[in-house]
């Protein structure tokens, strides 16, 4: 199968640019040289990712790193959506994904990972943190507090007017208008939206009954845009409008401070960090399947429980050695301290921790 495009990565700041080729992909070892290169060379050679859309900032980065060392190594990624990205990486079109939701253990079982040697696991490292602005658009208001309940009957098309009672509970002193809210989701199947919504269902429960999804559901209407992007330009299209995005493209918006607790915390790196320190990986994953359950009802101090932890997705096993090697490498990078650290200067991510590093690390020691 070949892969309908790949984008092509500009240069953020002083990131040289990435010369990132064009569409195809070949069964099981996309790109790469036939001779696996030792430990201590350098590498080369196409390595083919697509995925999430909310990550591509951070690949760049982590591309960027990776070539310092590997100057002859071209990383391609599709920022075509998580859930494109995972169909993509089953149907053994690329040799990673980037998703913002794991695989889920009956999908895992259910196996087909046209990426890998048959009968080999998978690995997922949660390699990018990032919280999920909810932002609007209203003359005059940079910012609203929120409680989930509030928050989540906007979304389901309960509370309909800025100036509703239950908006101006928390906002009080804040002239509301008497307009009519216009919500914006995601169109295309996102992690996102399974991330933005899996907090709508675990803090509000009452007011969200459709669970963590990622496709949006049908029946609730509102404005619909593909693509972290797209939401955003659609947010800044109008008055009354509001939406979720990741944070990495929030900076010109105003915001929703979400009640956590008995305070109200605004999106950040830190709070994103905080929920992540309060939550585990799931039960019943494999060694290299570092799949997290994000506590999003926490109240503790900081936190911010609108995030999503987005992973890199590869095989612990490839027919082809020089992929294993590059896809090895270039996970590396990712969790490394300067990886991380070039994410959180470019995208506004929350660093993992040296404890999650550590895990990652041993994860990716199983790719051969």
């Amino acid at each position: 199968m070949k892969i309908s495009r790949i984008a092509r990565i500009g240069a953020i700041g002083a990131v040289a640019a990435l010369a990132l080729a064009g569409c195809a992909a070949n069964e099981g070892g996309t790109g790469g040289s036939t001779d696996a290169p030792s430990s201590e060379a350098a590498l080369s050679g196409s390595l083919v990712g697509s995925g999430s859309s909310a990550q591509q900032v951070a690949i760049q980065s982590w591309t960027a790193e990776f070539q310092k060392t590997n100057p002859d190594a071209v990383v391609e990624y599709d920022p075509a959506g998580s859930g494109a990205g995972r169909e993509s990486f089953q149907q053994g079109a690329v040799n990673f994904a980037g998703s913002d939701r794991a695989f889920k253990t009956d999908e895992i079982s259910a196996g087909g990972f046209g990426a890998c040697v048959d009968g080999s696991d998978i690995v997922e490292i949660p390699a990018y943190v990032s919280p999920i602005a909810i932002v609007f658009t209203l003359d005059g208001i940079d910012s609203l507090d929120l409680d989930p309940a509030t928050v989540a009957g906007i979304f389901a098309g309960k509370i309909t007017k800025w100036n509703d009672p239950a908006i101006a509970a928390t906002n009080d002193g804040v002239d509301l208008p008497d307009l009519a809210i216009s919500p914006v989701h995601r169109s295309d199947k996102s992690g996102t939206t399974a991330n933005f919504t899996d907090y709508l269902a675990q803090s509000a429960p009452d007011a969200w009954t459709w669970g963590s999804v990622e496709e949006w559901p049908g029946e609730l209407g509102g404005e619909s845009a593909e693509k972290t992007s797209g939401v955003a330009n659609a947010v800044k299209g109008g008055q009354g409008l509001i939406g979720y995005i990741d944070s990495s493209q929030a900076a010109d918006f105003a915001s929703v401070s979400v009640k956590v607790g008995d305070e109200f915390v605004e999106h950040s790196a830190e709070g994103a960090a905080a929920t992540l320190d309060a939550s585990t990986v799931e039960d019943g994953r494999t060694e290299g399947d570092l799949a997290i359950a994000i506590d999003r009802t926490t109240d503790a101090a900081g936190a911010y429980p609108v995030l999503l932890v987005s992973y890199l997705i590869g095989c612990t096993e490839y027919e082809d050695e020089n992929v294993a090697a590059l896809t090895k490498a270039f996970f590396e990078t990712a969790i490394s301290a300067e990886g991380q650290d070039a994410a959180a200067t470019n995208a506004g991510s929350a660093p993992i921790s040296d404890d999650l590093r550590t895990k990652a690390q041993a994860a990716i020691d199983l790719i051969k």
